[in-house]
């Protein structure tokens, strides 16, 4: 189980590089958001609005660690 805390976290601080998308399992679109420097910024905040609401979870499908 991962920690919504921590995912949280990742993307808030390092969520440009991709590394908060590692942490959830989601290793290529990972990448991607590394490449691109978080969409441009654009994903970046997606993906932080997504976690924070409990829509973007870990990839094999666990809900988050309290």
């Amino acid at each position: 189980m991962k920690s919504k805390v921590v995912a949280l976290i990742l993307s808030i601080f390092l969520g440009e590089l991709g590394i908060d998308r590692f942490y959830l399992g989601y290793i290529g679109t990972g990448i991607l958001k590394l490449i691109t420097c978080g969409g441009f910024g654009i994903w970046w905040l997606i993906d932080l609005i997504m976690i924070a609401t409990g829509k973007l979870k870990p990839k094999d499908g666990s809900e988050y660690a309290e």
